[in-house]
């Protein structure tokens, strides 16, 4: 956007013009003038020629000059500039530790549709991904787990990172095993140093705990003490589920789900324990959540400004120097200096 930082100065133009309006003009007194009687007055005429169309001439040269200076300088004061806006969205933000298991039961593949094989985990890259995109001005981190408990990303505000590092993940590359209490173990010791009332943790498992060395009952008492809230997922379904077989097809298998320890765990610090059946009713959990924990933001305008100024200004200078040029060498013309 172009505009003038100081466009009152155009009241500016018009001044050498009243200026010219005031002080009056010198006139010749007639009463002063001599009157001449020469006699042959037109011979005199024809042998010195005058020189007023000339004279006339320079005037209306000199006077162009003087103008486009004076607009010049003028345009100069008003500071032209090229001016960008930008919004800078200052947030409070949360700290928010995703908690993904990725033990070898999320192979699973009870999330597909007759026209897709579709595995536990393959939905919750997808759903999670997706969350984690929407949550600009937080600082995410992702910790997966599986037989042990790993902190894939760090807290960070780049949320593409940490959406692309979840999509990289497998099943089974933590190990087959469930450790939901050293998840909740290792997001308190990421998550306490935060301030406070920021601290948010969203654990998502398809399983019941096998191979915690920290209980995950002692694990939530403690978040509590860090004023971490937990939000727990139960992912899958009831009852047997297809699993891929080792030597191809699908074998059949039932991995329960401890609901009754993922709802203590989210009683305990205040959060909420949600199941997903299916990739739809996940979707709504993560939305439901992502309205419950809602960044605040204050939200300000800052401007980048280009001055253009001096581009006018160099332009009057170079008229003044050539005016001044020009009046020099006239003078040496006429007095052969």
């Amino acid at each position: 956007m172009f505009r003038f930082y100081w466009p009152w100065c155009a009241l500016l133009f018009p001044l050498p013009l009243f200026f010219r309006m005031l002080v009056p003009s010198r006139k010749k007194d007639a009463r002063l003038s001599p009157d001449l009687h020469f006699p042959s007055l037109e011979r005199l005429k024809k042998a010195f020629p005058t020189n007023s169309p000339s004279k006339s001439s320079e005037n209306r040269y000199f006077f162009v000059f003087l103008s486009l200076i004076w607009i010049s300088l003028v345009i100069a004061l008003m500071q032209p500039e090229k001016v960008d806006q930008y919004h800078q969205v200052k947030n409070k933000g949360y700290d928010l530790i995703l908690a993904v298991d990725t033990s070898g039961s999320m192979q699973a593949v009870d999330f597909s549709t007759p026209a897709k094989i579709i595995s536990r985990m393959d939905v919750t890259k997808d759903v999670v991904s997706k969350f984690v995109r929407g949550r600009q001005g937080d600082r995410v981190g992702l910790i997966i787990f599986g037989e042990s408990a790993y902190l894939h990303v760090p807290l960070t505000l780049d949320t593409l990172s940490v959406s692309k590092m979840l999509n990289d993940t497998v099943s089974g590359i933590a190990g087959n095993a469930t450790a939901i209490g050293d998840a909740i173990g290792l997001s308190v010791k990421t998550l306490r140093e935060r301030p406070e009332g920021s601290r948010i943790l969203i654990l998502l498992t398809d399983g019941e705990d096998n191979s915690s060395s920290i209980p995950p009952l002692e694990a939530a008492k403690l978040a509590k003490q860090y004023g971490i809230r937990i939000y727990t997922i139960g992912i899958g379904k009831n009852g047997p589920v297809p699993f891929p077989a080792t030597l191809g097809g699908y074998g059949m298998a039932e991995v329960p789900i401890d609901e009754g320890l993922l709802k203590e765990v989210a009683a305990i610090t205040g959060g909420q324990y949600f199941r997903a059946t299916d990739q739809k009713a996940l979707e709504m959990i993560y939305a439901k959540i992502n309205e419950l924990e809602k960044t605040e933001s204050n939200q300000s305008i800052f401007l980048v400004r280009e001055p253009f100024y001096i581009y006018p200004l160099g332009f009057a200078m170079i008229l003044l120097f050539t005016l001044s040029f020009c009046q020099l060498l006239q003078r040496r013309m006429i007095h052969g200096v």
